[in-house]
């Protein structure tokens, strides 16, 4: 660094003056805040880099205006404002601060789950009232409890490095940490059922993604123990607020603490109401040092992708390097579809990922590109931190899962294919797509069985007994569910063995019926995915 080139930043929303003042030695630094779009439409123009935090919402409509931009930045480790597909598209760098706030939100949690088991703001409350009701305020103890931490990534894992200081038992629910990582820091991995049924005190630490939106409800809150109390400070929606607060009100719950809310401000929430039920207004990375740490880093960031180095956490890059984008990206595409089909067919906690090059696409350059697309589609869907292809390999090593890529002549009379072999420790799953042409991919193989599947929309895929009528009521249960079936495909090997389905369907299928579908004589697996 250290350039006499002067670049112009626009900085959109607050940032600490530890940031500013590091932008301010190389560039031109304008803090403008609560922009709306048009007004930042009408400026961005004139800009290198845009600096934001939550409250600036970065539409493709920004980026497209932002004709000079190299860079956009946010102080934090969110970045649902930011139109990532419309950046990535005209090449712009992308970058946040996840580790900003690691510690933030860390000791947030552990002030909730304090608080909760000794009742401290309720009997705070109390006491300025005038009232002196000791016996009303009873704690427990956590020493000896067991804590059950859904998802073990940087906070989880900071959490579980306290909670066992004060003496509590750690176990975790988190497919992507192998066992052998968790036990370094003293936590036992385990089912998330498990974890529900044997835990003292919850808390969730996952992305709010499909999977996990209402992880917690009614059904899973009947499988836990009597008295259980429960912490978010992840994402508002992974707890279901109407089921907890039947549980607490039921008595099957002893307490809540929620920083999070599915809807912020949460005006209707019905945990507002219940003395068991303590609350902050989203708080968890509201330290002085947290916003100290990530406008540094977001600043330092800035700075080095305009003087023409990298950013320490990029969030998107171009799909392919642009002088290989034809010959690369239509096996880019697929296997990232491939990945995010395979990662939704699989159970347990990935262990390995085996890639094959088979054909033609084995003597193609760069194939390494690729597999870091197809570790994106396995992980992004269920990571908190972003992954694309600058961290796919640093994330899957973070996490101990083994990943081997393998190249051959051989690609079972196609010209060229791409199988990923998934293993966890439960299962092992594989998935082989082929390009005939840049606009025709497919996948031709799901676990051993031939298929010819467009990896776009909706899909069912069973396992089943090949005999007469299985196919037939699982038809008929998506049609109870007002499901429409576009396409079908069976594989089998013999006639009256085991025989694949995969159903094309037009819209998501809802858990009822997928449970239902299950449910049928001679249906072995059911899962539904969306490509």
């Amino acid at each position: 660094m250290g350039s006499t080139v002067k670049y112009r930043v626009l900085v959109s929303d607050p940032l600490a003056e530890e940031g500013l003042d590091i932008l301010k030695e190389f560039c031109d630094v304008d803090v403008n805040t609560g922009l709306a779009e048009d007004q930042l439409v009408a400026t961005i123009g004139d800009y290198d880099a845009l600096l934001v935090r939550s409250g600036t919402e970065v539409t493709a409509r920004v980026i497209d205006a932002g004709t000079r931009l190299k860079f956009i930045g946010r102080a934090g480790a969110g970045v649902d404002n930011i139109d990532i597909d419309a950046a990535t598209r005209r090449g712009i760098i992308v970058a946040n601060a996840p580790e900003g706030n690691t510690l933030a939100a860390t000791e947030h949690t552990m002030a909730m789950m304090l608080s909760l088991a000794r009742n401290i703001p309720q009997a705070s409350a109390s006491l300025k009232k005038g009232e002196w009701k000791r016996s009303k305020f009873m704690g427990v103890e956590l020493n000896d409890k067991t804590l059950g931490i859904v998802g073990l990534g940087r906070i989880g894992n900071e959490v579980a490095k306290r909670a066992r200081a004060m003496e509590m038992k750690c176990i975790a629910y988190d497919p992507f940490i192998s066992k052998e990582r968790a036990a370094k820091i003293g936590v036992e991995l385990v089912s998330l059922e498990d974890l529900f049924r044997r835990s003292d005190v919850i808390t969730v630490h996952t992305p709010l993604i499909k999977e996990t939106r209402h992880m917690i409800n009614a059904k899973s809150i009947a499988t836990m123990r009597d008295g259980v109390r429960l912490i978010n400070c992840a994402r508002g929606g992974i707890i279901d607020e109407k089921a907890l607060a039947d549980g607490i009100m039921s008595g099957k719950v002893a307490g809540a603490a929620v920083d999070v809310f599915e809807s912020e401000p949460p005006t209707d929430s019905p945990l507002l109401g219940l003395d068991q039920v303590i609350v902050t207004p989203h708080l968890g990375a509201s330290t002085v040092e947290a916003q100290k740490n990530v406008a540094i880093s977001v600043a330092n960031q800035c700075i080095s992708v305009l003087e023409g180095g990298p950013a320490k956490y990029v969030v998107n890059a171009p799909m392919v390097p642009a002088e290989q984008q034809a010959l690369i990206e239509p096996y880019a595409l697929l296997a990232q579809k491939m990945g995010s089909l395979l990662i939704q067919l699989t159970e347990g906690r990935l262990e390995s990922i085996d890639v094959t090059y088979g054909g033609e696409v084995a003597q193609v350059p760069n194939m390494k590109f690729v597999t870091r697309v197809i570790l994106k589609g396995l992980l992004d869907p269920i990571l908190q931190m972003p992954v694309n292809i600058v961290n796919a390999e640093f994330v899957a090593k973070e996490r101990g899962i083994r990943v081997s890529e393998t190249t051959t002549e051989e690609a079972h009379g196609f010209r060229n294919l791409i199988t990923i072999r998934a293993t966890t420790d439960r299962m092992t799953e594989s998935v082989s797509g082929n390009v005939s042409a840049p606009d025709r991919a497919r996948i031709v193989n799901i676990g051993g069985y031939m298929t010819d599947l467009t990896p776009t929309g909706h899909v069912v895929i069973s396992r089943h007994i090949d005999k007469p009528g299985v196919i037939g009521k699982a038809a008929t249960i998506l049609g109870r569910a007002n499901v429409n079936i576009a396409g079908m495909q069976v594989g089998r090997h013999k006639p009256g063995e085991e025989a694949l389905m995969v159903l094309t369907v037009d819209s998501a299928v809802p858990a009822d019926a997928m449970d239902e579908i299950r449910k049928i004589d001679g249906i072995h697996t059911a899962k539904h995915a969306e490509i």
